[in-house]
């Protein structure tokens, strides 16, 4: 019984394949046709479109090994992974559909050959348990009458509360669209127990676990209480691999087959802990292979969507790696033993080891001073709690200043039996999110208008045509006509104007006929149709009226360029710094473009220039320009670069530079890369951890710009007196001056200083043979204020200092205590009260503190007090 997680991820495909059933790569980590979800949950995901009759497919039984990752939403299981023997974040899901072929009875057969026969997975009869919708008659009979399963052995569950299909044995994709009854396959643990049905509804112990769903896709809900019959049944199966494994292991917890062992093996050799059953083990061997995988499929730690949930990943496993004494610097280590453990569901993972490698090592790095100190403060704070409640306030500081994400403080709060005030925690987030939108302005749009018509864009090819008004949008409502000054939408049937998307702006330009004349501001797309966004000057539009369109040709030409240059760019950066870079958002419009991209480690000038180069070599080669229509696994198979988590059809449009660059993409193009002319980098930054930012200029605009910083440096030449050559020589002989200037003025302050010093101790209080010291200046440099604090503190051992420095109605203050004193006074006590009694600033430590505010003459009644204020303080102690 006992056999390999990778002989059973096999054996199960060759069981299907067996079946007739067609074998069908694992997608994505990010599911590329539901913008609903984060990341793919279920084996069904890639299917969903097939299952809603939106895509035809050639085959109409599929079997998969899917990889999918839980960490929000419905199904949320970071916070107890670790802590109990099923939960996963990342996990691979075993299942076989059936589109409109086969269904409950050769499904439930397969299921039960599979896992009871001696060629296969061969699990005692006696061992598995199934449940039944109650009002599922078919299935009941089919596993009484058919498998022949014992009737103790099958459990028929209810709906909930009386509410008709809201039973865990009645899936629902949501709260419409197809759904049905499901039955689920269970396995007994105990050996010895003759179980009856209240012992397995009441599952004390974990006796039963669930192994494998059959849902039987038969039903469309179209809303809450009306549910109708399909005309095409589908099945949908899923059976978690590791499950599957600790049955056929022989063991009670999924982190006990081989594929965890051996990775808390790998980890235990890089800590102090040897427990191979210890929490912390369990969390990091089960994050790595989230993290590689999630890595592999292109997204990069960030502080927003599907980076954010890798980032939490990640710290909440270096969280882990620091609790159990794990090197420095090492979790990195672990993706080859990863790679190794996973067999062929690792290969994805050997082709970007490097990178997975060295986005992890980066991010321990960033990460791990933080960490320390956050966790200092954490536990800090823990120990202060009252009735073992870490306070909301607490939580969010940790999040928003050491990027603790709330369920890293959460599980170190658990291990110390210690609750979170979440109420306080979400009143703090939402205080900082409503600041945050304070004076921001939102740009009124028209995404939500429902569009009747569709639209052809024809503007690949021509830049006008001849229209006909199909629809016209005026303040969300369709209307029959516009009047001249109006601000409205207008769909046509076809189009040259090309609608903003993919990082490409709208076009503009104009639309007219004899009777008027439309301004087009923007071009937006609504479904399947095109909206021209503008005024009309003059005239009435009307529907059902053909219309002249025309593009401004200069900003499309200007947006071409851009728009290759960007894929260019693209090219140069994945052949600069490596294959794995993925773009993370791009701008295209008429006077530049702009490309975020992730990648790890700074950028030098050198790195630069070095791009710019590459391009605009392949700029001066004058490249042809080519689009093609390729299916989605062509476009794959040429390696097309693509964004994939982007919702593609079966049919997409590939952008191709000869054997510099292939991508999808459905933006306007030049026709040769040589039209491009030019490429300059204007600027680059870090925009995010991990992701950086280019923005660069092409053709009429980057001869500008190189203009405007031949006139700058010109002018620079002129100011100084020299030739541009010698620029630098002039600016370097310059600073030379000026330091040797600072340098003269600084012994001049030292020796007015020590004038300073020595009147300062002639007049200074004795408060019982304490020095205090208290000074006015005026227009004096605050700076100074601190070197004469720290030589009065050590030309006399037992001092207070109060230097003041008022200018322009302003003041500002140093406050200095010798360290001998700090049991009698502190200076952050002495700043604490100067500033509650003037609605002063300020803060600091025992030893110093500062501060300033607006100059009255109540500060100055404050010190003419302070030494009978002083004495008091030093009285009480």
């Amino acid at each position: 019984m006992n056999r390999t997680t990778n002989n059973i991820r096999q054996d199960f495909l060759n069981f299907f394949k067996d079946k007739k059933h067609i074998i069908v790569p694992s997608s994505s980590l990010v599911p590329y046709n539901d913008s609903s979800l984060l990341f793919t949950n279920a084996g069904m995901n890639q299917f969903k479109e097939i299952f809603l009759n939106e895509k035809k497919i050639n085959y109409s039984r599929v079997a998969t090994v899917q990889r999918c990752l839980r960490t929000g939403g419905k199904h949320n299981d970071l916070e107890n992974v670790g802590y109990t023997s099923r939960h996963h974040t990342f996990f691979e899901m075993l299942g076989n559909f059936s589109f409109n072929d086969y269904f409950k009875k050769e499904a439930i057969e397969y299921a039960w050959e599979l896992l009871t026969s001696k060629k296969w997975f061969n699990i005692p009869v006696h061992k598995l348990w199934v449940s039944v919708y109650q009002e599922d008659d078919e299935t009941y009979k089919i596993w009484k009458n058919i498998i022949k399963i014992p009737i103790k052995q099958i459990i028929k569950i209810g709906d909930k509360n009386n509410v008709q299909y809201n039973s865990d044995n009645f899936w629902q994709m949501g709260d419409s669209g197809p759904c049905g009854p499901c039955t689920e396959i269970f396995y007994d643990y105990e050996d010895n127990l003759k179980p009856n049905p209240e012992d397995f509804l009441n599952n004390k112990n974990n006796r039963f676990i669930e192994i494998w769903n059959i849902v039987f896709i038969e039903f469309n809900r179209i809303s809450r209480n009306n549910i109708i019959s399909l005309k095409n049944k589908s099945i949908d199966t899923g059976m978690g691999l590791e499950r599957i494994a600790s049955i056929l292991q022989n063991v009670f917890s999924n982190y006990h087959i081989d594929i965890f062992q051996k990775l808390k093996e790998h980890i235990s050799q890089l800590s102090q802990v040897h427990d191979l059953n210890h929490i912390s083990l369990q969390v990091i061997s089960d994050h790595i292979r989230s993290c590689a995988y999630i890595i592999a499929d292109d997204i990069t730690p960030s502080n927003e969507h599907r980076g954010y949930v890798l980032k939490r990943i990640i710290r909440r496993a270096l969280r882990h790696c620091h609790k159990i004494g794990m090197k420095k610097n090492c979790f990195h280590q672990l993706v080859a033993t990863v790679i190794k453990v996973m067999g062929d569901s690792g290969v994805i993972l050997k082709q970007k080891q490097k990178k997975i490698e060295d986005i992890l090592r980066s991010e321990e790095k960033q990460f791990s001073y933080t960490l320390e100190k956050g966790l200092k403060i954490l536990n800090s704070e823990i120990k202060k709690t009252n009735n073992n409640i870490l306070s909301g306030k607490t939580a969010f500081y940790l999040y928003d200043t050491f990027g603790f994400p709330i369920d890293l403080t959460a599980d170190v709060c658990r291990e110390k039996n210690i609750q979170i005030d979440y109420n306080a925690y979400k009143l703090q987030q939402y205080k900082q999110k409503t600041q945050s939108n304070i004076n921001k302005k939102f740009y009124k749009n028209y995404n939500n208008i429902i569009v009747n018509a569709t639209c052809h864009f024809e503007g690949y090819k021509k830049n006008k045509t001849k229209s006909l008004v199909k629809q016209i949008v005026i303040n969300h409502k369709s209307v029959s006509k516009a009047n001249k000054n109006e601000y409205s939408i207008i769909f046509l049937n076809k189009t040259p104007f090309y609608p903003e998307s993919g990082g490409q702006i709208g076009d503009t330009g104009e639309l007219y006929n004899k009777t008027c004349y439309f301004v087009v501001e923007n071009t937006k797309k609504y479904g399947d149709s095109i909206g021209h966004i503008g005024k009309l000057i003059s005239g009435t539009l009307e529907t059902n009226t053909h219309i002249n369109t025309q593009i401004h040709q200069l900003n499309r030409t200007a947006i071409q360029l851009n728009h290759s240059a960007t894929h260019l760019l693209h090219s140069a950066l994945r052949n600069i710094f490596g294959q794995y870079v993925c773009q993370k958002g791009s701008l295209v419009t008429h006077t530049h473009l702009r490309f975020d991209f992730s990648y790890q480690n700074p950028i030098e000038i050198f790195q630069i220039q070095q791009i710019e180069h590459m391009i605009n070599k392949y700029i001066r080669q004058n490249v042809l320009i080519t689009t093609q229509m390729l299916s989605l696994e062509e476009a794959k198979k040429k390696q097309a670069i693509a964004l994939f988590e982007n919702q593609y059809s079966s049919i997409v449009r590939a952008v191709i530079m000869k054997d510099i660059s292939i991508e999808l993409c459905s933006g306007t193009h030049a026709k040769r890369t040589g039209d491009i002319g030019i490429f300059k980098i204007i600027s680059y930054s870090s925009i995010a951890s991990g992701i950086k930012r280019i923005e660069a200029v092409t053709g009429h605009e980057a001869i500008n710009y190189l203009h405007k910083k031949d006139n700058y440096i010109t002018d620079l030449s002129l100011t100084l007196h020299c030739n541009q050559s010698d620029i630098k020589d002039k600016i370097e002989n310059l600073q030379n001056k000026i330091k040797y200037i600072e340098n003269k003025i600084t012994k001049l302050q030292k020796r007015e200083n020590q004038n300073y010093i020595t009147q300062l101790l002639k007049n200074s209080y004795d408060l019982k043979g304490i020095k205090l010291i208290i000074h006015i200046f005026h227009k004096y440099e605050h700076k100074l204020l601190r070197i004469i604090t720290d030589e009065l503190k050590q030309k006399s051992k037992q001092t207070i200092t109060i230097l003041i420095n008022v200018k322009n109605n302003r003041f500002t203050i140093v406050i200095g205590v010798t360290k001998n004193l700090f049991n009698y006074i502190t200076a952050i006590k002495i700043m604490k009260m100067i500033s509650e009694r003037t609605h002063a600033k300020g803060g600091g430590k025992k030893e110093i503190a500062e501060g300033g505010g607006i100059y009255t003459e109540k500060l100055s009644i404050i010190l003419k007090n302070m030494p009978l204020w002083l004495d008091q303080q030093l009285y009480q102690t």
